[in-house]
């Protein structure tokens, strides 16, 4: 059993930057796989980014160049690093973790944090 906690959201102007952190206990946190999806009003929930526990990533297209995932697992602790925010990225965003990072990057992992809200103004 894995438990998700985010924090580090909140309202910031377009082209500015925030960090996201997700905070896990209850598991070997350096074994499973982690990642970052949100979702905007109305819209799907989508993988904004992926991290294996061996280093792979994989990022949306829409962020790429402009967010970056990264874990310490000393801290049981991984980030997502958010630069030159668009309003479009305006959403809930969600920590999870899985033993697989398929399943991190297909949007089915088994472990979710509650969410913490990101909103960029224009």
């Amino acid at each position: 059993q894995v438990q998700l906690e985010e924090s580090g959201g909140g309202l910031v102007q377009a082209g500015g930057s925030l960090r996201l952190s997700c905070a896990a206990s209850g598991s070997d946190f350096s074994s499973v796989a982690m990642g970052w999806h949100r979702q905007a009003p109305g819209k799907q929930r989508e993988l904004v980014a992926a991290l294996g526990s061996f280093g792979s990533t994989e990022y949306a297209y829409s962020v790429k160049g402009r967010f970056t995932i990264s874990r310490d697992n000393a801290k049981n602790t991984v980030y997502l690093q958010m630069n030159s925010l668009k309003p479009e990225d305006t959403a809930v965003y969600y920590c999870n973790a899985d033993p697989l990072f398929t399943r991190i990057r297909a949007g089915v992992a088994r472990y979710w944090g509650q969410g913490t809200q990101v909103t960029v103004s224009s």
